[in-house]
């Protein structure tokens, strides 16, 4: 490999969320820290040299993407998923959640129901209630350790409820799972019947294991690509959540007109230039780091399925098809909830996120984040492994 992910690097007193502030999040300090989706690998040296010449300009005005960005962006989703993107369907903003919350106040009203599909991914539950409206939960189905759709059920929900937006998780966050194009049909279908919007959010598209494929929502169909508000962004894939760049794609002028106007309430017109930057020059020339970084995960990936099977075989992995978070079934401990924090955070000294956080459905289950380096994530499992042992 061309790019060494061993490598260690320090993030402590970096203003790092994920390292700096854990007292401030209600945690003890000095916990190892697997829990926001934030990789431990520097992002590809031609991102950083992007900047670093950036930087040297000097001048950070007000900015905004042109038409060389677009056409990056485009030759990304054309060659990796096969969709053809047209330049008035973009709308940036500084993230998905930001994105998510936009469209929610753009295209509801307080009182109005929205659906979700429990356990996922909780700033979309947040989002929804902060916003006042109505929150309905289509909680996945967990069989034989994996998951599925109810699919009566997320229509029965919808009438009952008169639901107005859908949230699709896809790859789907917490459980792993990458819809298949039947799954995907069979949801899309449900919500052009009763007229539900959908947000699509793919921000974790480029991460699928060998064997899956990403589809793009709103490329399976004409109908639903203008029904259809797709959230993306380059900040998982290339570690870049703090430069606050992301892409989202409307087809539908209404829509799009909605989106933008709710936005400018809010008073937000241009987005960071180092994100336009970064985000530029991480799909035009970082897809040679991607490639090994995901190799690298698979075998991380690896790691923690033989080490879970041979020594720690009462935490069960939900077996992830995308994406670059583990969910673990610990449910086989017996403990309650506040007694499986209590073994996660003080006894094992980790900081993860406890599966209550991505609601229903979440108890019993812990979710990993395995993009650090391969000592790391043993360290934290050996943590783990004298942890439960000391306690049994």
């Amino acid at each position: 490999m061309k790019y060494n992910f061993d490598e260690i690097i320090t993030r402590d007193n970096t203003n790092s969320i994920k390292y700096d502030f854990a007292h401030r999040r209600g945690m003890p300090e000095g916990l190892l820290p697997l829990w926001v989706a934030d990789m431990d690998f520097k992002t590809p040296a031609p991102v950083v040299d992007a900047l670093v010449e950036k930087s040297k300009h000097g001048i950070f005005g007000y900015s905004e993407s042109g038409q060389d960005y677009f056409f990056i962006l485009k030759e990304w989703f054309k060659s990796r998923f096969g969709w053809n993107i047209q330049p008035d369907w973009l709308v940036t903003t500084p993230g998905v959640v930001y994105a998510i919350a936009t469209a929610i106040r753009a295209l509801t009203r307080e009182g109005d129901s929205i659906i979700i599909q429990q356990p996922v991914y909780y700033p979309f539950a947040e989002m929804i209630t902060v916003n006042e409206r109505n929150l309905v939960v289509n909680q996945l189905v967990y069989e034989e350790g994996r998951y599925r759709i109810n699919f009566d059920d997320f229509e029965k929900k919808i009438l009952e409820n008169d639901v107005k937006l859908f949230i699709l998780c896809n790859p789907h966050n917490p459980v792993g799972r990458v819809w298949t194009q039947a799954e995907l049909t069979r949801l899309g279908d449900i919500c052009l019947k009763h007229e539900v919007i959908v947000i699509a959010d793919e921000i974790h598209q480029d991460f699928v294991y060998p064997g899956f494929k990403h589809l793009v929502f709103a490329n399976l169909k004409p109908e639903y690509l203008s029904n259809t508000i797709t959230c993306t962004a380059p900040s998982k894939t290339f570690n870049l959540a703090g430069l606050q760049v992301s892409n989202i794609f409307i087809e539908n002028r209404e829509i799009r007109k909605k989106f933008r106007k709710e936005m400018h309430k809010g008073g937000y017109n241009e987005i960071n230039i180092m994100g336009i930057v970064a985000c530029a020059a991480a799909y035009s020339k970082g897809q040679k780091w991607l490639e090994e970084l995901k190799d690298y995960l698979f075998n991380n990936l690896n790691f923690v399925r033989t080490y879970l099977a041979e020594r720690l075989p009462q935490i069960k992995l939900i077996e992830p098809e995308g994406t670059y978070l583990i969910w673990l079934d610990f449910c086989e401990l017996g403990l309650s909830n506040q007694e499986l924090d209590d073994l996660i955070i003080n006894r094992a000294g980790l900081w993860l996120d406890a599966g209550t956080m991505f609601g229903a459905g979440g108890e019993g289950f812990q979710r990993i984040n395995m993009a650090a380096p391969r000592l790391i994530l043993e360290q934290a499992l050996n943590q783990l492994e004298k942890a439960i042992k000391n306690d049994v």
